[in-house]
């Protein structure tokens, strides 16, 4: 890019003058300035530009710098919060327009961040837009960034133009009334908004990889929040009159009925985002302040894992593959809610379908569509149950049998037959590891030789967050950390303990995407004794460790020494699981 003579000269000036300040920071030294002005009018980049891609100074330093020179405050932006009232003091196309952030509102004025306070065009800018006080405070570019994304929504964030459109009274919002007087908040004349509204909710949590979108009636708000990664961030709501409609334009999405307020209520919504097909499971339950939205993301491209991108290092996977290789048998994946065991199973079933097996799977509901496999859904409405589902399919002559979930006798019973009659079988059971599997379903009812004889392996899993790519440093963890996750200091070898500083790329969290974490029991003849005897799970345990089972910490320690996840993560994850 061609930068005229005169604005290279004031560019230069500027360099100068905050390398002066660096040096007397001490954070750069005259035999460093040498080399990176030789190498800078070599590649006709700016000095300061040159020092911070070459890591000598941090664009931390080079703001304080800023800040210094203008007899300015410095503050870092991330290690706040700011309230509503503050960010509504400059709205949202101002603030994204001079890349600045308000911080402080008073009757005096406003303090507002940003990163050059030498900027007078920005500053006379403001001034005129704003027609009030300012007070200038520094900030980095990546920090304004990520505040931009946190409290105006993403660059292109859609989500809030909509809801200005809407909440600058340019569309009216109208309701009909139904018998006996009640309103059913259904949309008339601002029905097109409300409609783009709701659309592009949808399409934003989609675009920041959100696994759930949260739609909560409160008292005096409607919050919005989308999680990410298993962690829920509070997005910037529409307002509390636009509650009625938006609710009742999901309700319409989704097949369910709006005259119905008082009963929970379960939907479907699929959407095409950027060319790719996702669903979305819709629950509706009705709460104190109005019926509460939750939207499950199903993204069926994004579920197309191998075994290596769930998490396992090389020996778990090479048991595992062996495992789902076996001709019959009965292999349970435990864990929460939210654990990632339904991922698991399909991607299983994604490495084993072949055209010579028949695969079929009861599910409740199905959540994504696999090519190649003879999904089946229940309805417990008609009758159409797990237990008289698993019969059925039965007689089609499967080869592979995976069934969303053993609840009850009758159905654990029918899957442990089917898995002694020359089947695959594939299920999930709540429970906190894999040796309690055992446990449960003698609990439930099952005779122990029936578990004994049919049960291959129970793998319990969790999930924790990878460690941002982007933003990856090194860090030396704490005393505490190495012994809850039983590491020896002295025998660390070359681990490499990495945590994220925070990025713009994973909105300042320091994670982005989730793995899971294994315990793996694979079941021998002296397991098979020990379960036909009804010992307790913690004897069946001490027998899996034997065997050199890890349990649920241990894999995770495995992984923090990798690099992939943080001790804090692993911690939170296996809080349960201490010897």
């Amino acid at each position: 890019m061609f930068i005229p003579e005169t604005e290279r000269q004031i560019v230069a000036a500027k360099d100068d003058y905050l390398v002066d300040t660096l040096i007397e920071m001490g954070l750069v030294t005259n035999e460093q300035l040498d080399s990176i002005r030789s190498e800078a009018d070599s590649t006709g980049e700016g000095v300061i530009d040159t020092l911070v891609a070459k890591k000598v100074v941090r664009a931390a330093d080079v703001a304080q710098a800023r800040a210094a020179q203008a007899g300015a405050e410095f503050v870092n932006l991330s290690d706040m919060r700011l309230t509503d009232d503050v960010i509504k003091a400059v709205p949202r196309h101002i603030a994204k327009r001079f890349n600045v952030i308000p911080v402080f509102k008073d009757v005096n004025g406003i303090k507002i961040a940003l990163t050059d306070p030498t900027d007078l065009d920005t500053l006379d800018g403001l001034q005129h837009a704003l027609n009030t006080h300012i007070d200038v405070l520094v900030a980095t570019q990546d920090d304004i960034e990520g505040a931009l994304a946190r409290y105006y929504g993403a660059k292109d964030d859609s989500v809030g133009k909509m809801i200005q459109d809407i909440t600058e009274g340019e569309v009216e919002i109208g309701q009909f009334g139904v018998a006996g007087g009640e309103e059913d908040g259904t949309v008339v004349e601002a029905d097109a908004p409300i409609i783009k509204l709701v659309n592009t909710l949808i399409v934003e949590a989609f675009k920041m990889r959100a696994s759930d979108i949260h739609l909560e009636p409160m008292s005096k708000v409607f919050r919005v929040r989308y999680r990410i990664d298993g962690v829920l961030h509070e997005m910037k709501g529409p307002p509390k009159r636009l509650q009625a409609s938006i609710i009742s334009r999901l309700k319409i999405q989704s097949n369910m009925s709006i005259a119905e307020r008082r009963i929970p209520q379960d939907g479907r919504i699929q959407a095409s985002v950027g060319g790719k097909t996702i669903d979305l499971r819709v629950s509706c339950l009705p709460t104190n302040h109005g019926e509460s939205i939750v939207m499950r993301i199903l993204d069926k491209e994004g579920l197309r894992l191998g075994l290596p991108e769930l998490g396992f290092f090389t020996d778990d996977q090479q048991t595992f593959e062996r495992l789902i290789g076996l001709p019959d048998g009965i292999l349970l994946v435990t864990g929460p809610t939210g654990s990632g065991k339904t991922t698991t199973l399909y991607s299983c079933l994604n490495f084993i379908n072949r055209p010579d097996r028949k695969i079929i799977t009861v599910e409740d509901p199905v959540e994504y569509q696999l090519g190649g496999i003879n999904q089946v859904q229940v309805s417990e409405i008609i009758g159409f149950t797990f237990a008289a589902a698993l019969r059925a399919m039965l007689r089609q002559s499967p080869n592979v049998i995976m069934l969303g979930e053993i609840r009850d006798l009758e159905t654990a019973t029918i899957a442990i037959n089917a898995s002694l009659t020359g089947h695959l079988v594939f299920s999930t059971l709540h429970t906190n590891d894999a040796p309690s599997a055992v446990t449960r379903l003698i609990d439930i009812g099952v005779k122990p030789f029936l578990v004994a004889s049919s049960t291959r392996a129970l793998m319990a899993q969790r999930l924790v967050r990878k460690v941002c790519r982007r933003c990856a440093e090194p860090y030396l963890p704490t005393d505490v950390e190495l012994r809850a996750l039983s590491i020896d200091p002295n025998s660390m070898g070359d681990a490499k303990f990495k945590r994220g500083k925070g990025c713009t790329e994973c909105s300042k969290t320091g994670h982005r995407g989730r793995f899971g974490i294994f315990e793996v029991f694979v079941i021998d003849d002296e397991a098979r004794k020990l379960i036909y005897d009804k010992v307790a799970s913690s004897v069946l345990r001490s027998r899996a460790r034997e065997m050199g089972m890890r349990t649920l910490r241990e894999d995770g320690a495995r992984k923090v020494l990798a690099g992939l996840t943080t001790p804090e993560e692993v911690i939170r994850a296996t809080v349960g699981d201490v010897e």
